[in-house]
């Protein structure tokens, strides 16, 4: 991998009543979609707000190619937040034009505009769009400065299937461009698929860091195996497998396909709903922050 594009050292970020970030490091080379997990409250907001300049951090600090967060950094940075307000009354190309104005250096407001397939909607206002349309104009936004690093805070929350399958296009021929893309999402496939090097905070530290690929394969058996609770009957929990048992269902994860098809035979299992399949980063991001559900 390249050199480092960011380094995050020793962040902390404390509030009266809690602390959100507790001692955070990790470093971001330049060219990677990078993604930043954690269920809610985990302080991978607050991380990322940090990394972005607009929060002081309480300890520890963020560089950007060696040097503190600066001038150099806020030419050279592309957000798209979780929400943003836009001028009801402009189009999408005078919302770009504006945006652009504010930057020395950049790409042309045509150029933005076919990068993020918006050449049909670029004399509509931007109240007229649609959720997904809404998104690839705040995109092209954030990648009017032609940006080094672009931050995406969860950026399909909302969107239906096929306008977040739409933008997943788009963050694809970014990554094709050798923009280094920090991620937040709680779409678990999303991450799958766009990012190259993942870390997963819970309660404000670091739970786990690498490839998504990898970090499957550190946890997990080659499959896992899927039933129906009631499908499992109270023989079966004598088996010597790895079993996990949810409130509907019972995932069992084997390096050994057939010799356990064969002890749940064995056992008198019934197998018409099992389901096989390889373990994903849902199972990850579950078994290493909890199922509870978070506020």
């Amino acid at each position: 991998m390249s050199a480092p594009l960011l380094e995050v050292s020793d962040l902390v970020k404390q509030y009266p009543a809690t602390t959100a970030v507790a001692g955070v490091s990790f470093a971001v080379p330049e060219g990677i979609c990078f993604g930043l997990l954690g269920p809610n409250g985990a302080g991978k907001t607050t991380t990322v707000e940090i990394m972005e300049g607009i929060l002081p951090p309480t300890a520890g600090q963020v560089r950007y190619r060696g040097e503190p967060l600066g001038t150099r950094f806020r030419e050279e940075a592309g957000i798209l937040f979780q929400k943003t307000a836009l001028q009801d009354f402009l189009t999408v190309r005078q919302s770009l034009a504006l945006f652009r104005g504010l930057y020395q250096r950049g790409l042309e407001v045509e150029d933005v505009i076919r990068l993020c397939a918006l050449e049909k909607l670029a004399n509509r206002e931007s109240r007229k769009l649609s959720g997904g349309q809404q998104q690839r104009l705040l995109l092209a936004i954030a990648l009017v400065n032609d940006p080094a690093v672009l931050f995406l805070d969860e950026p399909t929350t909302g969107l239906d299937p096929q306008a977040r399958r739409s933008f997943w296009d788009l963050v694809q021929s970014i990554k094709a461009r050798r923009k280094t893309i920090i991620l937040t999402t709680h779409y678990m496939e999303e991450a799958e698929l766009l990012c190259d090097d993942i870390a997963i905070m819970d309660r404000g530290r670091l739970v786990a860091r690498g490839a998504p690929r990898q970090l499957l394969h550190e946890h997990f058996a080659a499959v896992l195996l899927e039933l129906p609770r009631q499908d499992f009957p109270a023989q079966a929990r004598e088996l010597p497998l790895t079993v996990i048992e949810g409130t509907e269902r019972v995932e069992i994860s084997t390096h050994d396909l057939d010799g356990t098809l064969r002890l749940l035979l064995q056992a008198q299992v019934p197998l018409a709903r099992l389901r096989i399949r390889p373990a994903n980063l849902e199972d990850l991001f579950l078994e290493l922050t909890g199922k509870e559900l978070r506020a």
